[in-house]
């Protein structure tokens, strides 16, 4: 579990083929200063296990379903990622519960520079769009973010809007974002929850009867 506060920007030093996946390892002096063999941490909102760590980096398996669903199927030596350790029980929540569970990726369609904060715009896909609330929380490439604008419901091509302030485009890969840059998403938890719930129908209608039959 993540609350989607980076810690570290780490670099990506070697990615080789593994099966139908791939092997990836990162520069991350701090994430693994006290990381053990099997320890998740998130690599820009994606959640990957510890498979070996040395004194100044760490290597993960990528499988096949987690690059068709994130940016990490294009990942190549040199490029920069976000990094966040698992939180430990009893710390401090200061985003939003993160699972490291990515549910696609959407792309940046504007960037609007401001005296104090810089606006993004990302275009997503359809079916995330009713997951999307303003002033909810989303997880963008592993940043907790307050979503600051959204589209119409009834638009053909859905949106969201995210104001940064200098703090998080230099804590995060942030400021290299530009039109045209992909990203990963993770939507908030509960309202993942809420959409499979309704999907489903109502308690009293599904409750069994006495004796156990309709």
């Amino acid at each position: 579990m993540f609350t989607g506060l980076v810690e570290e920007i780490g670099r990506v030093t070697a990615v080789e083929p593994s099966g139908d996946g791939i092997r990836v390892t990162i520069h991350a002096p701090r994430s693994v200063a006290d990381a053990a063999h099997g320890d998740s941490i998130a690599v820009s909102g994606v959640c990957l296990t510890v498979v070996a760590r040395d004194g100044d980096g760490f290597t993960a398996d990528v499988m096949r379903q987690t690059l068709d669903m994130s940016t990490l199927a294009d990942v190549s030596v040199d490029r920069l990622v976000n990094l966040e350790r698992a939180t430990a029980a009893g710390g401090r929540l200061g985003g939003h519960i993160v699972q490291g569970h990515i549910d696609g990726t959407g792309t940046v369609v504007e960037v609007r520079p401001g005296d104090q904060w810089r606006v993004i715009r990302v275009a997503i896909p359809q079916h995330l769009a009713p997951l999307v609330v303003d002033k909810g929380s989303i997880a963008m490439d592993g940043v907790s973010l307050t979503v600051s604008a959204v589209s119409d419901p009834a638009a053909t091509e859905p949106w969201f809007e995210v104001s940064l302030i200098p703090e998080t485009l230099e804590a995060t890969t942030f400021d290299s974002l530009q039109p045209g840059s992909p990203v990963n998403l993770e939507t908030d938890i509960l309202a993942r929850h809420v959409q499979r719930l309704l999907a489903f129908p109502s308690a009293a209608e599904a409750a069994p009867t006495e004796g156990g039959s309709r």
